[in-house]
């Protein structure tokens, strides 16, 4: 159809075992999990705090199609990562992994 806008998709590759030691590597501590999925728990001082990060990482995994499951209650955040049409983590959980740290450091310092 002409003007439609249509996201295309394309199936994630699993990351093999030695890639995910590696890229769990990467990633600063706080990370645990497995090669089918990574948590992380991040604590803020407030509520507003927390809901900023949400917001701004929620704008990034919109941008990468790519979205966390998540849950927050009042100053916490509990993070859990997985691709799903690759039924196990890849290179999208360990990029997302990585941007959350940075605003978190950011946010948080």
């Amino acid at each position: 159809m002409k003007g439609r806008v249509t996201r295309r998709h394309f199936l994630s590759q699993a990351l093999w075992p030695r890639q995910w030691r590696n890229g769990m590597s990467e990633i600063p501590q706080g990370w645990s999990g497995d090669d089918q999925r990574i948590s992380r728990v991040f604590k803020f001082n407030s509520f507003a705090e927390a809901l900023a990060f949400m917001v701004e990482v929620g704008l990034y995994c919109e941008r990468a199609d790519h979205h966390p499951e998540w849950k927050n209650i009042y100053n916490k955040i509990w993070v859990e990562l997985t691709t799903h049409d690759a039924g196990r983590v890849t290179d999208k959980d360990l990029a997302l992994a990585q941007h959350m740290d940075k605003v978190f450091s950011r946010r948080s310092g």
